[in-house]
């Protein structure tokens, strides 16, 4: 996959998470956040005015600190394709 491709993909997939209207389990936001944050390499502090939440987003970004760009780009797509487009939404 070239450069420009998975760049593709990734807006993609942020998009389909932009416009997403179900519910998601809170594990799979902070996995989408840290993957998200390092595939733009923004590496500033969350912005929540609630600790603790902070405090969960700091530690997603921590699990995730030795991935490269590319590759949370990848992550992002994959778990997107998973857990969003391939599980049938519950109504």
């Amino acid at each position: 996959m070239t450069d420009e491709e998975l760049h593709k993909l990734f807006e993609e997939a942020v998009a389909f998470v932009s416009s997403y209207t179900q519910p998601m389990p809170a594990d799979l936001l902070l996995k989408l956040y840290a993957y998200y944050k390092i595939a733009n390499k923004n590496f500033s502090n969350p912005g929540s005015k609630t600790p603790l939440i902070n405090a969960f987003k700091a530690n997603a970004l921590i699990q995730a600190q030795n991935i490269g760009a590319d590759e949370a780009m990848r992550n992002y797509i994959e778990l997107v394709n998973k857990e969003l487009r391939e599980k049938p939404s519950k109504s």
